[in-house]
C-alpha cells in the first residue's frame, strides 16, 4: 500500500534518543492550523489495561445510542488503518495517503516521533469529518503523551494502572499514576476505575492540585455481576445490564468504566437499553477473542487470542481462562523483550498443561522462543518450542486431545496470528513501530 511507504519514511524521522515530550507535537499542530482545536467533544483514555476494553464498550454504546464516534487507538494489529476510524468507518487508503502526505509536508525533515506526526494526521482527519464525539486512547503514559494537547476534553477516564513502561514513566507504581493522571483537565470530571489505594490516593492528589472532579470506582459508582446480570449503581441509580460480550471478569470493570465515562455525559440519547445493546455488541479483536474458522484451525481444538502483555495482564488472562468449562489448556506464547515474561507467565502455574514458546515473526525486539521456554520453566510450568505459529498449534493438537489454546503475550503476535488466520495482507508497518 502506498500508505506503507509514507510511514516508513516517517519512521525514519523518529529522533535517535526518545524523549517524552509535547514540543514536537505542538509545533506540528500549529503548522497545520490546530485540527487539535476543531474536533467533537473528546472522551481521553489512559490506563495500563483496559484502555482499548473501554473504548471499544463506549463505542458500542455510543452507536447503539445512534451517535456518529471517531475512534483513536494503537497499536494497529494488522494494518495501520485499524487506528483511525472515522463517524464508525477505518479510513480510507486514499484518505490515509493524503493526510500523511500533508503531515510529512508540514514538518519537513525536523525530528518527530512516529506516534505524533501520525496522532496529528488522525486530528486532522477528525477535524474535517462530522461526529458526535471522539474517543481517544492514549498511547504511552498521559502527561507527555501525544494526545495529551486537547485543553478540555468532555471527560477523562484512567482505567486500572500496574507497572509497565517504567524506562518512560517511572520506577513504581505511584510514578506511573501521577504520569497517566496527567490527563486530568481543571473543572473536567475524570473517571477513575478499579485501582490499588495507593494508585487512587497518588490520582486523586493530582485530582484536587488541579482541581478536577473526579469519580471513582467502589466509591462513587460500582459495576458488578448478580445472577448473570451486570449492574452498574451511581448517585442518578441502578441499571439492570446484560453481560458484556467481551470475555474475562475484568471486563466488568471496564464495562463500568465506559458507562461511568457515558453517565457523565448527560446525552439524553445514551439510554439504558442503548448501553445494554452495547454491551451485547461490542467486540475488540484480540482481547480474549474466539477464534473461528480459518487457517489455524485443527479439528477438535479450541483457540483463544489475547494480546495481554504486562504482569497486571497475566492474572486477567489466567482468572478468564480458569473461569471457562475445563480443557487441557495450552499456551502458544511470545513476548518482546521490553516486558517482564516471567511476571506474566508465572500466573497459569497449575493451570496450563504446557507452554510452548514461539518467537514473535519478524519483530527485532522479539524475545526468542528458547529464552521464554527457559522463563516458563523457571516458574514452574511444562515448556517446549516451535518454530512458527502453525507449527505450535499442531505440535499442541498432537500432544493434547481436543485442546483449548491459548496464543497469548503480546499485541504484535496477535497481529501475526490474525492476518495468517485469515488470509489477509498485514502492512508492511508492525504494530511495534517506534512511538
Amino acid at each position: 500500500m502506498r500508505s506503507d511507504a509514507i510511514l516508513m519514511r516517517l519512521l525514519e524521522l523518529h529522533p535517535k534518543i526518545i524523549d517524552l515530550s509535547l514540543t514536537r507535537m505542538e509545533r506540528l499542530l500549529e503548522r497545520l492550523d490546530h485540527p487539535e482545536r476543531k474536533l467533537p467533544p473528546v472522551i481521553h483514555i489512559a490506563g495500563t489495561n483496559g484502555k482499548g476494553s473501554t473504548l471499544a464498550m463506549a463505542r458500542a454504546m455510543l452507536e447503539a445510542a445512534g451517535c456518529k464516534v471517531h475512534t483513536y487507538t494503537s497499536p494497529h494489529l494488522v494494518r495501520f488503518h485499524e487506528r483511525i476510524r472515522l463517524a464508525g468507518e477505518l479510513i480510507s487508503e486514499p484518505a490515509l495517503v493524503a493526510l500523511l502526505e500533508e503531515c510529512e509536508a508540514a514538518n519537513g525533515k525536523e525530528p518527530i516521533t512516529f506516534f505524533e506526526i501520525t496522532t496529528a494526521a488522525a486530528f486532522l482527519a477528525y477535524s474535517r469529518t462530522a461526529a458526535d464525539y471522539l474517543l481517544l486512547e492514549v498511547g504511552l503514559g498521559g502527561r507527555l503523551d501525544a494526545t495529551n494537547v486537547i485543553d478540555k476534553p468532555a471527560v477523562t477516564v484512567i482505567t486500572s494502572i500496574g507497572l509497565d513502561h517504567q524506562q518512560y514513566l517511572g520506577d513504581t507504581i505511584e510514578e506511573i499514576a501521577r504520569e497517566k493522571a496527567g490527563i486530568l483537565k481543571r473543572g473536567v470530571l475524570g473517571v477513575l476505575g478499579v485501582n490499588e489505594p495507593n494508585v487512587r490516593d497518588e490520582i486523586e492528589r493530582v485530582a484536587e492540585k488541579i482541581g478536577a472532579p473526579i469519580t471513582v470506582a467502589n466509591q462513587d459508582w460500582q459495576s458488578f455481576t448478580q445472577h448473570g446480570r451486570l449492574v452498574f449503581q451511581d448517585e442518578n441509580g441502578l441499571l439492570d445490564l446484560p453481560l458484556p460480550a467481551l470475555a474475562g471478569p475484568h471486563q466488568i470493570d471496564n464495562a463500568g468504566n465506559a458507562i461511568a465515562a457515558l453517565r457523565a455525559l448527560k446525552d439524553d440519547r445514551i439510554t439504558e437499553e442503548a448501553i445494554a445493546v452495547g454491551l451485547k455488541s461490542v467486540t475488540w479483536p484480540a482481547r480474549m477473542q474466539k477464534l473461528g474458522s480459518g487457517y489455524l484451525s485443527a479439528n477438535g481444538a479450541e483457540i483463544w487470542l489475547d494480546g495481554g502483555h504486562n504482569g497486571p495482564a497475566g492474572p486477567m488472562v489466567a482468572q478468564a481462562m480458569r473461569d471457562m468449562p475445563k480443557k487441557p489448556l495450552v499456551l502458544i506464547w511470545g513476548m518482546l523483550n521490553t516486558k517482564i515474561s516471567g511476571a506474566f507467565i508465572s500466573h497459569f502455574k497449575g493451570l496450563a498443561e504446557e507452554v510452548i514458546a514461539i518467537t514473535i515473526p519478524d519483530e527485532i525486539n522479539a524475545i526468542s522462543a528458547e529464552e521464554l521456554a527457559e522463563v516458563a520453566r523457571k516458574e514452574g510450568l511444562k515448556a517446549s518450542t516451535a518454530t512458527s505459529i502453525q507449527n505450535a498449534v499442531e505440535q499442541a493438537c498432537l500432544s493434547h486431545p481436543a485442546p483449548r489454546l491459548l496464543i497469548c503475550g503480546s499485541l504484535y503476535l496477535a497481529g501475526h496470528v490474525l492476518a495468517l488466520h485469515s488470509g489477509e495482507e498485514a502492512s508492511a508497518i508492525s504494530g511495534a513501530a517506534k512511538r
